[in-house]
């Protein structure tokens, strides 16, 4: 069984949030990682680019599949984890505490579009 984490919000496409004021961090969730096996690449996006609610804007890339990252939230990329980038497998050590994006977030009511946990295990069964 995956884990998932109380504290975050979640999205279909298996992406998780966690937001502090302003700024959300989002990467992708247990299930994801587990489900694309070895990860070997991770594309982020770049700072500045803005990233809109259930829109790409990046990639992952594992042994088995390559998969797009859609953002749970709107926002402008305020930072991108480049230790993820450089070491895509920690990905798989800990998807939860290594995130992919930091952003600024436009429109924080999209939040109510999102998954809590246990909306999210339903989903990813």
């Amino acid at each position: 069984m995956s884990k998932i984490l109380e504290n975050l919000k979640y999205a279909k496409s298996h992406e998780w949030v966690r937001v502090e004021g302003k700024t959300a961090f989002i990467g992708i969730t247990d299930f994801a990682q587990n489900s694309l096996g070895s990860i070997v690449y991770v594309e982020g996006g770049d700072e500045g680019d803005e990233v809109v609610q259930f829109e790409s804007f990046g990639a992952v890339e594992s042994v088995k599949a390559a998969s797009d990252i859609l953002s749970p939230l709107s926002g402008t990329i305020v930072q991108v984890n480049e230790e993820v980038i450089d070491n895509p497998e920690l990905l798989n050590e800990d998807p939860y505490k290594n995130y992919i994006i930091k952003i600024e977030l436009s429109n924080e009511e999209e939040l109510g579009n999102l998954l809590t946990a246990n909306q999210y295990a339903e989903v990813a069964k």
